[in-house]
């Protein structure tokens, strides 16, 4: 219960800033007074940053200390490696920093020139604000490191499945709903104009056999790619796999946690990344941070192969909806829980 108050916790302060720059994009667009509150959701952001940099520069001051006197660190009985400190303080202070100039104008500017982001828009300047959270996140992995990472977690009390189902639903479905509220829902869009936005509806039978053979096409395509990067030495990497057991291994293990694998991600992920951001990112930006929220994977093949993933996710939404590219998303991920499920049986597939 505790994981799901964190997720929520988590969340909270994100709907609330993009709920306000969509009331300000509302009143932008009725031609109506609208700075004020795109101001307030900018000091928000502001606010969240600035405690981010001012947190990595205290850990990168801290890290320095320990360095001149290793005693003290080894004094406060921490157990993450001192040369991890450097990294975990730029995974805070960097992206922090750059959320924050994410937000002035000259920088909106330069991104529209190559985006669909509208540079006056305060919905667009948070959302690129938002985007280094996923680079926080990210370098803060990598610093604390994937094997300690897989440690810890192992080390820890080993949760039941019906918990780590629950924290994986409980994840996508506020995904989901970000996602909605960031395009508009419940302050300048209907329901159903906001499903517009975001490229959901009912699919037809043949987006229903497009999803599906992409889906199982992508399969046998990222098995060649392992095999290959196999065959030239450069296998999979060992930290990724531990740590992905960890999280996820207990779902691999029953025909719900393999559903949950697939439909989970198809609603959460596909509904941000190609419904939400897809259409004003473009398709190698949103393809890029899709890649990267997979901090689990670090930058290893694992990324390179949740890249093309992700292109071809987006490649479905461009082409036809994101209804199409969640089908796919949802049958990749259940096939390929599939296949470690009968692997454990050692079955031929």
């Amino acid at each position: 219960m505790s994981e799901i108050l964190s997720l929520v916790t988590m969340f909270v302060p994100l709907f609330l800033i993009v709920w306000i720059a969509n009331v300000a994009e509302g009143r932008r667009q009725r031609e109506q007074p609208y700075e004020g509150l795109a101001l307030v959701a900018y000091i928000f952001l502001f606010v969240l940053y600035g405690l981010g940099v001012l947190a990595g520069l205290l850990m990168q001051f801290g890290s320095w200390i320990a360095t001149l006197d290793p005693s003290l660190f080894e004094s406060l009985g921490q157990e993450m490696p001192l040369a991890s400190l450097p990294l975990l303080a730029l995974g805070l202070w960097l992206p922090s920093l750059l959320g924050i100039i994410l937000l002035l104008p000259p920088v909106r500017r330069l991104f529209a020139r190559f985006t669909a982001l509208n540079a006056e828009s305060p919905v667009h300047a948070v959302a690129l604000s938002l985007s280094m959270l996923v680079l926080v996140n990210l370098i803060m992995t990598l610093g604390i490191g994937l094997g300690n990472l897989a440690d810890i977690l192992a080390s820890a009390e080993e949760e039941a499945e019906s918990n780590t189902l629950l924290s994986l639903w409980v994840q996508q479905i506020l995904t989901a709903l970000l996602a909605m509220v960031g395009v508009g829902w419940l302050s300048r869009r209907s329901w159903g104009e906001t499903l517009a936005r975001l490229g959901i509806a009912m699919p037809s039978d043949r987006e229903w056999l497009i999803g599906i053979g992409v889906g199982l096409g992508m399969v046998p395509v990222v098995l060649l790619i392992e095999a290959l990067s196999s065959f030239l030495g450069m296998g999979a990497n060992a930290d990724v796999e531990r740590l992905s057991e960890q999280l996820l291994g207990a779902l691999f293990t029953t025909p719900f946690g393999i559903l949950t694998i697939g439909l989970s991600a198809g609603l959460g992920e596909e509904t941000l990344f190609r419904g939400a951001l897809l259409p004003r990112f473009g398709l190698i930006l949103s393809s890029l941070l899709f890649a990267l929220v997979h901090s689990n994977y670090g930058i290893t093949l694992s990324t390179l192969v949740v890249l093309i993933l992700g292109l071809v996710l987006g490649w479905l939404r461009l082409r036809y909806n994101t209804s199409t590219a969640m089908i796919t998303h949802a049958v990749y991920n259940m096939t390929l829980g599939l296949l470690a499920y009968l692997s454990t049986f050692n079955i031929d597939v």
